[in-house]
């Protein structure tokens, strides 16, 4: 059972959500199908979670998966299909680099989840995840890109590192979930993912982040870089700011 949840904390986090899928949008050319199947996955996220889905803990695969499955496979068809490459290579990185700057506020919901007893210690920035670092670094990296003052290399790590960092949480937090592959955290398991709206983390933020990456390294290590002269960049930087 999810233990009580200050409504604030549901907002701010329902908000740190809808950030992470404005910044797609824009940084798919304002794309109206992706930003169409963004909403269309919110709403099914959303059903699913109020409907006590994932509230089921006993079964195997543990449900959760259904959040974070679906997502991720997306994203390996399109690093198969040259369709999918290409959408991947037209979103424009700086504004991949600026979305991870929702890694911030999701790492204080999930202290203050620790707080009311919804998540166990080890997922936050006082026990063994630092993806708070990629937050905080998004501002002035996305900074260095915009005006081209990061090399290639430095990016490459940048986002290499973001990738580690994340996959380590996820992983924490899979294993810290109630369910028959249970690893960590027995004392104060890993329920406030199963509720709405924090199961939009697994479901849309985690999968937004890991394709901001993902595109980003098509980026760096297929396509020219810098993308393109800095006045076109900014130019369209303006459309959307």
């Amino acid at each position: 059972m999810l233990p009580t949840i200050p409504l604030s904390l549901a907002v701010a986090f329902g908000l740190t959500t809808l950030l992470a899928v404005a910044l797609l949008y824009y940084a798919a050319q304002r794309s109206g199908r992706t930003l169409l199947v963004l909403a269309g996955w919110l709403l099914v996220q959303s059903a699913l979670a109020l409907s006590g889905f994932y509230t089921v803990t006993t079964g195997l695969p543990p449900r959760l998966a259904f959040a974070l499955g679906p997502p991720v496979l997306l994203l390996l068809a399109s690093l198969a299909t040259a369709r999918g490459r290409a959408y991947l290579a037209d979103l424009r990185l700086e504004v991949l680099t600026l979305l991870h700057v929702v890694r911030l506020p999701v790492e204080l919901v999930l202290y203050r989840l620790y707080v009311h007893g919804a998540v166990p210690r080890l997922m936050t920035f006082e026990g063994r995840n630092w993806d708070i670092l990629m937050g905080l670094s998004a501002p002035l990296v996305y900074y260095l890109v915009r005006r081209q003052r990061i090399g290639r290399r430095a990016l490459l790590g940048w986002n290499i590192l973001g990738l580690g960092l994340l996959l380590n949480i996820v992983v924490t937090a899979v294993l810290s979930v109630p369910s028959p592959v249970q690893r960590f955290a027995f004392e104060q398991p890993n329920v406030g993912l199963l509720y709405f709206p924090f199961n939009w983390l697994p479901a849309v933020v985690v999968p937004l982040v890991l394709l901001a990456h993902v595109a980003a390294l098509q980026h760096l290590l297929v396509a020219p870089y810098p993308p393109r002269p800095a006045a076109a960049a900014g130019r369209e930087l303006s459309a959307w700011q």
